[in-house]
C-alpha cells in the first residue's frame, strides 16, 4: 500500500511507443491564481463506500530562479479515523514556467504507515535532462517532459473540441528515476451525478500499469468538467481488492464559471 495517494490520484501510465506529444507549446488558459480543488476519496470492498481521505489542489504564483512561475500543491491524508489503520499525509508541489507550463522543479514528501519518502527534482528542459537532487548524475529527457502534478494540469489545457471518439493524446513524464511516454484517451462526452452535483463532462481513460495496487489496462475512468474549466469532478477504478471512487466536493477561485454544472445534489432546481 505504498503511495496510496499517488496511485489513486496520479497514476503511473502504461508505457507506449513515444510519439508526438500534444502537451508542447500549451497556454493556460483553464486554471487561475489561487485556485483550489477539495477531493474526498470513497474506498469500496463490499459494495459500501467508505470515505477513506481527502486530497486538495491549489495553484498559486511563484518566482523561482527569476522565472514566473505558478506552483501547483497537492495535499492527501487519510481519514483521521482510520489512521490507526493506515495512516497518510502526502505532499506533491509542481513549479512550472508560466509561459511554457512546463516544469522547473518537483517535490514529494510521502508518509504512509511506516514508509517515508522525499524527493526533489530540478529539470532543465532547454538541456533536456533532469536531476534528482539525491543522485550524483542527471537523467536524460526528451521535449516537453512533465512530473506527475504538471502533467494533471497539462491535461485541463488540452483542446477536447478537435479530438475524435477514442483518440489518444500524449505526453511524457518523468517518475522514479523513469521516463514514461504515455497517453489520455478520449471517450467523448456524457453527464454524471456525482457527490457534488450533475454535471456535463468529458471522459477519459488513462492506460494504467499493472502492479500491487491495479490490474492494469484502461479500466480507470476520468470525468472533468465540459465547460473551460476541465476540473476532474471524479475517477472511478477497480484495484486489487476492491474499488476507488474520488469526487469533487468543492472549490474556489475557478478562473472561469462552473457552467458544465446542471444541478446541486439535492437541489435538482438549480
Amino acid at each position: 500500500m505504498n503511495l496510496f495517494i499517488l496511485h489513486l490520484l496520479f497514476p503511473i501510465l502504461n508505457l507506449i511507443s513515444p510519439k508526438d506529444t500534444g502537451f508542447c507549446d500549451q497556454t493556460n488558459t483553464a486554471y487561475n491564481m489561487g485556485e483550489t480543488i477539495n477531493y474526498t476519496i470513497y474506498y469500496n470492498v463490499i459494495g459500501l463506500y467508505v470515505n477513506a481521505g481527502n486530497a486538495n489542489f491549489t495553484t498559486q504564483s511563484s518566482t523561482i530562479n527569476g522565472v514566473a512561475s505558478y506552483t501547483f500543491t497537492a495535499n492527501g491524508k487519510s481519514n483521521s479515523k482510520y489512521d490507526w489503520i493506515f495512516k497518510v499525509r502526502d505532499k506533491y508541489e509542481s513549479i512550472v514556467d508560466r509561459k511554457t507550463l512546463l516544469p522547473l522543479q518537483f517535490t514529494r514528501q510521502i508518509n504512509e504507515g511506516k514508509f517515508h519518502y522525499s524527493e526533489t527534482l530540478q529539470f532543465n528542459q532547454k538541456g533536456k535532462s533532469v536531476l534528482n537532487l539525491s543522485k550524483p548524475e542527471p537523467f536524460k529527457i526528451p521535449d516537453c517532459t512533465h512530473d506527475v502534478i504538471s502533467a494533471i494540469y497539462a491535461a485541463r489545457n488540452i483542446n477536447f473540441s478537435n479530438l475524435k471518439m477514442n483518440e489518444k493524446v500524449y505526453l511524457n513524464f518523468f517518475l522514479d528515476k523513469e521516463l514514461y511516454p504515455s497517453y489520455f484517451k478520449f471517450l467523448g462526452r456524457d453527464e454524471i451525478t456525482t457527490r457534488y452535483g450533475k454535471f456535463k463532462v468529458i471522459k477519459l481513460a488513462p492506460l494504467l500499469v499493472k502492479g500491487t495496487v491495479f490490474d492494469g489496462g484502461e479500466k480507470m475512468l476520468i470525468w472533468v468538467t465540459d465547460d473551460e474549466n476541465h476540473i476532474p469532478v471524479r475517477i472511478e477504478t477497480p484495484i486489487v481488492v476492491g474499488s476507488i471512487k474520488v469526487d469533487m466536493v468543492g472549490y474556489q477561485n475557478l478562473r472561469h464559471p462552473l457552467s458544465s454544472l446542471i444541478s446541486l445534489v439535492g437541489n435538482e432546481d438549480l
